[in-house]
C-alpha cells in the first residue's frame, strides 16, 4: 500500500494470506485505487473498507477508483453486511419517548389480537367441518393427545386440589371460629372449591403444563420445516396438529375439573374433621343440603371455555416459532403467560355473567 498524491494505491493479491503485511496506513488521502490489485478476497475487501472508515472518521469522503466488477460486488455486500452506527441513547426521559413506545406497543398488541381472533376463527371452522365429516378426525391423535393432557395430569391436579382444600379449611376455621359459626366452613369449601378455585387451578396448571408443550412440540416442528412439509404434501397443519390438542382439551379439562373438585372437597372434609371435629358425615349432609347443584355447573360450563383458550394460545405461539432456538423459548414463555392471564380474565367475565343472572 503506497500514498502517493493523496491516492492510496493497493496492489498485488489482497488475499487472507497476505493482508497481515501491508500494515497500518501512513498519512491520509482521498481516493482508494484498486486498479493494480490481481486478486481480492472477503479479507481484502475487509481492509478496503477499513481504510474507508478511518478516511471518514477523520471527515474525509473517500473515492474507490479502479475496481473490478466483481470486487465493487463483494465491497458492496460486505459493506451491506456490516452492523450500522449505533443509535445514541437519550439520556433524559421525555414524552415523546414514552408515546413512542407506547404505540409501538399498542400497535404491536392490536396486531397480536387481531392474528390470535383470525387463528380462532380458523380453528373452529376446521372442528365444525371434523364434526360434519366425522372420518376425517384423527382419532388416533386425540387419544394420544387425552392422555398427554388429562390422564397424566390426574396426580399434579389432584394433589393441588387437596392441598388446596385443605388450606380454606384451615383458613377458615381460623376465622369462623371466633364467631361460633365454625360448621359453615363446609359452604365456605363447597362454594370456593365447586364454583371457582377447583376449576380456575385446574387449567392454571394444565395451561403451564400442556400450553407450553403444545408450543415446544409445533414450534420444533416449525423449526425443523416440518410443517411446510406437510403444506407440500397438502396437508393442512392446523387440521393434523392444533385440532387434535384442543378437542383433546375441551374433553379432558372437565373430567380433571371434577377430578379436582372432588380431591378438594376430600381435602377440606378431612381439615374440618381434624381441626373442627366437624365429622365425614356432618360434612356430607351440610354439603348436600346446602351446596346448590349451580355451583357444581358453573364449574363445569366455565371448563371448555378455559380449555379452548389454552389450546389455542399454546397451539398459536408454536406456529409463530422462527427458525432460530431463541423464538423457541420466548414464545414458549409468552404462551403460558397468555393462557394464565386470558383464563382469568375470562374466569371473571364469567364470574360478573353469573351474578348478573343470579346463578
Amino acid at each position: 500500500m503506497t500514498l502517493t498524491d493523496g491516492v492510496f494505491v493497493l496492489q498485488g493479491d489482497l488475499l487472507i494470506g497476505t493482508v497481515g503485511a501491508l500494515g497500518a496506513p501512513q498519512g491520509t488521502g482521498q481516493v482508494i485505487d484498486l486498479s493494480k490489485v490481481a486478486r481480492f478476497d472477503t479479507a481484502g475487501a475487509w481492509v478496503v473498507i477499513r481504510l474507508e472508515q478511518q478516511m471518514q472518521a477523520a471527515g474525509i469522503t473517500p473515492q474507490i477508483v479502479g475496481a473490478k466488477p466483481m470486487q465493487a460486488d463483494l465491497l458492496a455486500t460486505l459493506r451491506d453486511c456490516l452492523p450500522g452506527p449505533e443509535m445514541a441513547q437519550k439520556s433524559s426521559w421525555s414524552v415523546a419517548t414514552w408515546l413512542d413506545h407506547f404505540g409501538r406497543r399498542t400497535v404491536a398488541a392490536v396486531q397480536d389480537v387481531l392474528a390470535m381472533v383470525g387463528f380462532l376463527g380458523q380453528v373452529v371452522v376446521i372442528i365444525a367441518g371434523l364434526i360434519l365429516r366425522p372420518g376425517r378426525i384423527r382419532w388416533t391423535a386425540i387419544a394420544h393427545h387425552m392422555q398427554q393432557v388429562g390422564l397424566n395430569a390426574v396426580p399434579i391436579v389432584s394433589l393441588m386440589a387437596f392441598l388446596i382444600g385443605v388450606v380454606l379449611a384451615f383458613q377458615g376455621a381460623a376465622q369462623l371460629r371466633q364467631f361460633g359459626a365454625e360448621v359453615f366452613v363446609v359452604d365456605l369449601i363447597a362454594i370456593s372449591i365447586l364454583r371457582e378455585l377447583g376449576i380456575l387451578l385446574t387449567a392454571i396448571i394444565v395451561a403451564g403444563r400442556s400450553g407450553s408443550a403444545f408450543t415446544a412440540a409445533i414450534g420444533s416442528m416449525k423449526m425443523r420445516e416440518e410443517i411446510d412439509a406437510m403444506r407440500t404434501l397438502g396437508l393442512d397443519p392446523v387440521e393434523v396438529l392444533v385440532a387434535p390438542r384442543v378437542i383433546a382439551l375441551i374433553l379432558m379439562l372437565p373430567v380433571l375439573g371434577i377430578i379436582a373438585n372432588f380431591a378438594g372437597l376430600f381435602g377440606g372434609a378431612i381439615m374440618s374433621w381434624i381441626e373442627l371435629g366437624v365429622s365425614p358425615g356432618v360434612f356430607q349432609a351440610r354439603l348436600v343440603s346446602n351446596t346448590d347443584v349451580w355451583h357444581f355447573g358453573v364449574g363445569l360450563i366455565k371448563a371448555p371455555f378455559f380449555a379452548l383458550i389454552i389450546g389455542l394460545v399454546g397451539c398459536f405461539q408454536g406456529m409463530q416459532v422462527k427458525g432460530d432456538v431463541e423464538s423457541l423459548g420466548r414464545l414458549t414463555s409468552t404462551s403460558v403467560v397468555q393462557a394464565i392471564f386470558l383464563v382469568i380474565a375470562a374466569d371473571a367475565v364469567f364470574s360478573v355473567f353469573f351474578a348478573m343472572v343470579g346463578v
